[in-house]
């Protein structure tokens, strides 16, 4: 538990609230407030006299104990935990500079994919395609990229609900609170998620992680880069029920990490588990386009909400699924992937007849979802695969290695950066991954493309005095750059 609230807390220093935070205790400690709550996050716990940041930060509550230590033994245990609790939230946000969730969890993502494609190798199981897979690590780039920018807007809003507008105050340190908080999130999740397949608008943005047509742990990194704002407003009643800003962070993190490895093929059906839990077997399912599996099997921990609400099938042991959607994205290129149904929609608004029935468009079913032909013939479908050598695929492979590190670095270190700054760094990221994409699709534009990106990034690492506050040995960047040079030799002419 003391690892998620640390983590939690680093998301919120990312999303731009520590800073706030930390002026408003120099606020109440040089008003000599410390009695008042400091700010969301300890307000629960009452009276905690928590101050600032660091050992040599002391509060009026620690002044109180030097004076008076027998008066200050007397307090009731809710104080004694509340300063418990107080000192190990400062003690957390000493730690944020080096506390970053995605980034641990990165090398477990790269680890346990590596490991799934050689078991699929040695099985003869063909549920991994290079391309595919990169271009949904690319996915999954983008989308937390795009999350430095957005989350300070999702998370600011449930924290200051949480602060102004909630009913009750539910203690962070109660197993209870963490269990209802978890059943809530995968409750309202479940909805979000039915939503997502059911209304064009978020349909837009959940179809990004349905576009592969293999099913693998990469396929679960393939996530959205849009999504985040229509689907968050469904998560504040937990802020009015008074579920704190930490215990919600943290099972969203839960439930999200939870659903990681039912993107498997290699897992088949577990027996009594997979009528309770989403398993590899019932989310198969949930990603297939075959007829019976057309919006079903929502869940994200829990499959009974599908059983409770009529949306839960069982997988077919008679016939495969395909994955995929419908309207295939047929691209590499993670930007067009993101914002094609939006072009869709755009369209469909464009033709309605008046104001009404566009904003009608908005919300009805989408018509590029799974769902938009009434039949499906397994035995016509055909996965996107244009001509490719191995050492284009090479090259992507080369590419994606070289990516990590920046990606890496980025979420690492943008909560110090300029707007402008970030701007330029997730540019640089965005274009990365849209020249792969367009060298794995055979453009013809986009060999010169690549040497122009290539040789510009390059340039930038050996002439810039540091990569984003990142300083390496020269040796080290004469290496890097070698390296991605090198790889260009690998992009053949088609």
């Amino acid at each position: 538990m003391l690892a998620l609230k640390i983590s939690v807390h680093h998301c919120l220093h990312h999303a731009g609230l520590t800073a706030a935070l930390d002026a408003q205790a120099q606020t109440k400690i040089q008003a000599g407030h410390d009695d008042l709550p400091l700010d969301p996050l300890v307000r629960p716990y009452g009276r905690s006299g928590l101050v600032g940041t660091g050992h040599r930060q002391r509060g009026r509550s620690a002044r109180i104990e030097a004076r008076n230590p027998k008066q200050h033994t007397r307090r009731s245990d809710g104080q004694d935990t509340a300063l418990h609790d107080a000192k190990l939230y400062t003690w957390a946000r000493s730690l944020r500079p080096i506390v970053n969730p995605i980034v641990y969890a990165i090398p477990v993502f790269m680890a346990t994919i590596a490991m799934e494609a050689w078991l699929a190798h040695r099985r003869r199981i063909a549920t991994y395609d290079v391309a595919d897979a990169i271009t949904s690590l690319h996915f999954g780039v983008l989308s937390q990229v795009s999350a430095v920018f957005v989350r300070a807007l999702t998370l600011g809003v449930y924290v200051l609900v949480f602060e102004h507008l909630r009913l009750f105050t539910l203690s962070v340190n109660s197993v209870w609170v963490w269990l209802g908080a978890l059943i809530a999130y995968d409750f309202i999740y479940y909805w979000v998620h039915r939503f997502g397949h059911e209304t064009h608008v978020m349909w837009a943005a959940h179809q990004v992680h349905h576009s592969s047509e293999y099913f693998n742990l990469s396929t679960a990194l393939r996530q959205t880069s849009t999504g985040a704002f229509a689907s968050f407003p469904f998560y504040l009643p937990m802020a009015l029920l008074g579920v704190p800003p930490m215990v919600f962070g943290a099972v969203a993190l839960i439930d999200l990490l939870y659903q990681y490895w039912v993107h498997t093929e290699l897992v088949r059906k577990l027996g009594w588990v997979d009528r309770v839990f989403v398993t590899p077997s019932n989310h198969r399912v949930h990603h297939g386009q075959n007829d019976y599996c057309i919006d079903r099997n929502y869940g994200g921990i829990f499959i009974l909400w599908d059983r409770l609400f009529g949306t839960f099938v069982e997988e077919r042991d008679d016939e495969p699924v395909i994955y995929g959607i419908r309207k295939p994205l047929a691209s590499y290129n993670p930007l067009w992937g993101n914002l094609h149904v939006y072009r869709d929609l755009g369209r469909r608004m464009a033709a309605s007849s008046s104001l009404w029935s566009a904003l009608r468009a908005v919300f009805a079913r989408p018509t590029s979802s799974p769902a938009q032909r009434d039949t499906f013939d397994p035995q016509s479908f055909k996965r996107y695969a244009p001509p490719m050598t191995s050492a284009t695929r090479a090259y992507a492979v080369v590419q994606y290695a070289l990516l990590i590190a920046p990606t890496t670095h980025f979420i690492a270190v943008a909560p110090a950066l300029t707007l402008g700054e970030q701007g330029v760094y997730a540019l640089i990221i965005l274009v990365w991954t849209v020249g792969v994409g367009w060298v794995l699709e055979g453009r013809r534009h986009a060999r010169v493309f690549e040497w122009l990106r290539v040789g510009g990034t390059t340039a930038a690492l050996l002439l810039m005095p540091s990569w984003f506050g990142w300083s390496a040995d020269a040796s080290v960047e004469l290496m890097i750059t070698a390296i991605a040079l090198g790889s260009l030799r690998l992009i053949h002419s088609r």
